[in-house]
């Protein structure tokens, strides 16, 4: 009942030189701001089912101490209030709006992570999206592509998981990888000596060493070469030619978020990767791709009916790993087809 709580929460606001605005809510509770002389902002909400919300704005010079005494104020002063009877209180941790390193990033199934961000290494828009390099005290470096967290210095899980778990022997073996610009993948391939890697991306950035290692230092080296180029033309190419490959590994795009894959042109994309990596594998090659979150349990299901529409039938299973900085678990998808045995891993939020 607003009415016998919001006027015992107004002395304390009162205290603090907040003048009062009160809000029409068309009888849904009771809203008002409190603005003080500083810029400092209080919006104090009872809900009509009982949540009280109050949400407090201030300026980064402000004092926590003088903050801090202002909501414990108000946290005893409700208990009075309400004589105790409060089901839960929860006081939440500031979030840093403007700061200068961002330090929130959303997760696939739209959770909001607050890394611990200290410095931006390296920013650029590139011809086909925008990338960050952000430096985290527990991940190292962090690849950010178009706000999405694409890889860490920490997530050898991920190269693990997408080039097979060490379940695969690349030795003297012809690999094709799509993607993969952080160099993580390359550089656990030429551990295993393959007669040749390819790998085609759109830019190599050179903040990575962790992951890369020194293999990005030159594009081309004694058993792989690196192509700057769009991929999708190379691989017509490469049909036309009738190239073959014994591994292709797609580390370009996750499965898509969206449900509509007829509509959304990144489930388009997707679609025409995988045929036409299909077209340029090895009859006995395999195919490596990343998925997605596992809790985005219908886009992933609506991967799985593209897989039923390629020119060849496609059985698969599923395999889960965590990569640490994407705080998510994610899955593996392995496929086998009536004529070439193609292994489907996913392994990307």
């Amino acid at each position: 009942d607003s009415t016998s709580v919001v006027p015992g929460l107004l002395s304390i606001f009162h205290e603090q030189e907040l003048s009062e605005t009160i809000h029409d809510t068309n009888g849904h509770g009771y809203l008002a701001t409190f603005v003080g002389k500083n810029g400092r902002l209080v919006v104090l909400r009872v809900h009509s089912h009982g949540l009280v919300t109050i949400d407090l704005q201030c300026h980064e010079d402000d004092s926590i101490a003088h903050l801090d005494n202002l909501l414990n104020a108000l946290e005893k002063k409700l208990k009075v209030l309400l004589n105790g009877n409060i089901t839960r209180i929860k006081r939440l941790p500031a979030l840093v709006r403007g700061a200068k390193v961002d330090r929130y990033w959303p997760t696939a199934d739209g959770r909001l992570v607050e890394y611990d961000i200290d410095e931006v290494v390296y920013e650029e828009d590139s011809a086909y999206q925008n990338i960050k390099i952000l430096h985290s005290r527990q991940y190292g470096n962090i690849l950010v592509l178009d706000g999405d967290v694409n890889l860490a210095e920490s997530d050898l899980a991920y190269t693990q998981a997408i080039t097979g778990n060490g379940r695969e022997n690349y030795a003297g073996k012809e690999v094709l990888i799509l993607g993969g610009g952080d160099g993580g993948i390359l550089a656990e391939l030429v551990k295993q000596k393959p007669k040749m890697v390819t790998m085609v991306i759109d830019g190599c950035k050179m903040f990575m060493r962790r992951t890369c290692g020194n293999t990005l230092d030159n594009l081309r080296g004694d058993c792989y070469q690196i192509l700057i180029e769009d991929c999708v033309p190379l691989l017509k190419k490469y049909v036309q030619e009738g190239r073959t490959f014994d591994y292709v590994i797609n580390d370009l795009t996750a499965i898509p978020i969206s449900t509509s894959p007829e509509e959304d042109s990144m489930w388009e994309f997707l679609r025409l990767i995988l045929d036409l990596s299909v077209r340029v594998l090895h009859p006995k090659g395999k195919y490596f791709t990343q998925g997605n979150s596992v809790n985005l349990k219908e886009a992933l299901s609506l991967y799985e009916e593209q897989l039923g529409k390629l020119s060849c039938p496609v059985d698969f299973q599923k395999e889960v790993v965590c990569v640490p900085s994407y705080l998510e678990h994610i899955g593996k998808y392995e496929s086998v087809t009536a004529v070439v045995d193609v292994a489907m891993l996913a392994g990307a939020a």
